[in-house]
């Protein structure tokens, strides 16, 4: 499989380089970045998928071009315009097109596990809170993460999104706690990556999935596993 890493001399655009590099079913086929000076556009013809890990305001144009050149797209930028996607998953599937996009907002496993539980308990808690930690060089607050998680629980409950609060220190990674509280009782669930190679199972799961996704976009990892 020939990936394309776009954001490749980020932080995590440099760590997903490594991973594909080291995955015997891939091959590294493309590195695009302006610190570069590579195009993502100088890349696609050469690419079976991209993972884009750039930056907000340049995620949805970058989606998009992969998917008009017929190039699978991972996402892992968050805090973008995802409704673009959306209308073009329709006009393409009505064109019988088939690339696919899979948006997920956290690629680490225990982090999905996390999301899924606190939905789960949300049924269950009278109320409750998020708390999102990241580093001090995130671009957006909330984080993706964060805001699936209330999305996620609102949808189990059928009620409103609980209260997102964001922090951004130096020395964190990526750390998320739900905070429920009960009568006589409280529960918190949370994960925390500590490097950055906690995402990176999941961004190789992705790759190689989301070439068999039967709609697009897709948010969420859990769509795969």
């Amino acid at each position: 499989m020939r990936v394309g890493v776009a954001g490749a001399a980020g932080r995590m655009g440099a760590t997903v380089v490594a991973a594909v590099q080291g995955a015997p079913d891939m091959v590294l086929a493309g590195q695009a970045d302006p610190a570069l000076g590579v195009a993502l556009e100088d890349i696609l013809g050469d690419v079976d998928v991209v993972v884009d890990f750039t930056q907000p305001h340049t995620a949805t144009a970058n989606a998009l071009a992969c998917l008009r050149a017929g190039v699978h797209v991972v996402i892992g930028t968050s805090g973008f315009d995802l409704q673009p996607l959306v209308d073009h998953g329709r006009q393409e599937a009505a064109n019988g097109v088939t690339p696919n996009a899979l948006f997920c907002p956290n690629f680490a496993i225990g982090a999905v596990l996390m999301m899924q539980f606190a939905a789960e308990a949300a049924k269950h808690m009278v109320k409750a809170e998020i708390v999102e930690l990241h580093h001090d060089k995130k671009l957006d607050a909330p984080s993706g993460t964060a805001a699936r998680t209330a999305g996620m629980m609102a949808e189990a409950t059928g009620g409103q999104a609980p209260p997102i609060h964001s922090v951004r220190l130096p020395g964190l990674v990526a750390h998320q706690e739900v905070l429920f509280g009960g009568v006589g009782e409280t529960l918190t669930i949370r994960h925390d990556s500590l490097d950055r190679s906690s995402f990176m199972p999941g961004v190789l799961l992705a790759v190689r999935k989301v070439g068999g996704l039967t709609s697009s976009p897709v948010v969420g990892l859990e769509h795969v596993l």
